[in-house]
């Protein structure tokens, strides 16, 4: 396993692919692309009949380019990262850093690739991943991206500690809307894996993302809570996994009384002479019909 460091200067642990899973999926990437280029070729042969073999044969090296290694690089930038196969196993390049691949990476990872998998076959693609310590061919190397899992199997991912019940609802006030998706995902899979980190490095970890999240809400790590971070954590990610089961009621409760606030009252009830007011028994606690209109 490796690290990455997210947005919020956060380490976080890699599961680098496996090759018997990279080495599938780079399969299924293949086939994909070999019958897209087959179903090519034999439209351009039925259509560019007329041509000399000269021009079909340029054409056949510019689909080729085209189809097996420009496909790969377009779909890896548009799905940063995911492509048919890896998505069929769970797998997902990445930069070095954890962040979402860019187009010279592709690019780079694509143009190795032709030369590693396409012309030898996946010889030397196999032989540098079983070299590397993270399981990298050349074509991650040269553009520094890795292979990741992106599905942990479950009973490994950890389970997150329980809050301690002192601490469940003392941030009812905190307010959380300003902290990212990111930062709340580091939160989660530190609280889900902190048992596996050395003491020393998970109260750093717990520290430094405590410090992220008041920073966030504007507020302070209250002072008991300074020397039990994780537990912070713990406590502020309750509140807001106890939110968003509440949301539900709390919308439904606003437009209750939006719908009350907003109802006009009923228009007074007009009597005529000698007729009595609807809804209004006779001879009942209210006053008795004065026989009076009054004008519109």
């Amino acid at each position: 396993m490796s690290e990455l460091v997210t947005g919020e200067a956060v380490a976080l642990e890699l599961r680098p692919a496996k090759l018997p899973s990279r080495a599938l999926a780079v399969l299924i990437d293949l086939i994909v692309a070999v019958l897209v280029y087959v179903a090519v070729v034999v439209g351009l042969v039925a259509a560019t009949s007329s041509l000399d073999d000269a021009a079909q044969a340029a054409l056949s090296v510019a689909v080729f380019l085209l189809v097996l290694v420009g496909g790969p690089i377009a779909v890896e930038t548009l799905s940063h990262g995911r492509s048919l196969g890896k998505l069929a196993f769970g797998l997902r390049v990445v930069r070095d850093d954890g962040g979402p691949v860019r187009f010279r990476h592709a690019l780079v990872r694509g143009g190795v690739g032709m030369v590693e998998i396409l012309m030898t076959f996946g010889v030397v693609a196999c032989v540098a991943s079983l070299v590397s310590a993270r399981g990298r061919r050349l074509g991650d190397v040269f553009a520094g991206t890795l292979v990741v899992r992106e599905r942990i199997p479950v009973g490994r991912a950890g389970v997150a500690p329980p809050v301690p019940p002192e601490l469940a609802g003392r941030f009812g006030e905190l307010d959380l809307s300003a902290v990212p998706d990111g930062l709340w995902l580091a939160v989660r899979q530190y609280l889900a894996r902190a048992h596996q980190l050395q003491p020393q490095i998970s109260w750093s970890m717990a520290s430094r993302l405590a410090a992220d999240v008041a920073a966030r809400t504007g507020a302070v790590v209250p002072p008991d809570l300074q020397a039990r971070p994780a537990a912070f954590l713990a406590a502020v990610v309750h509140e807001r996994q106890a939110r968003e089961v509440r949301r539900p009621q709390y919308g439904a409760a606003g437009a209750g009384a939006d719908s009350v606030a907003v109802t006009p009252p009923p228009a007074p009830a007009v009597e005529t002479m000698g007729e009595q007011a609807p809804g209004r028994a006779e001879g009942g606690s209210g006053s008795r019909p004065t026989g009076f209109a009054p004008p519109a």
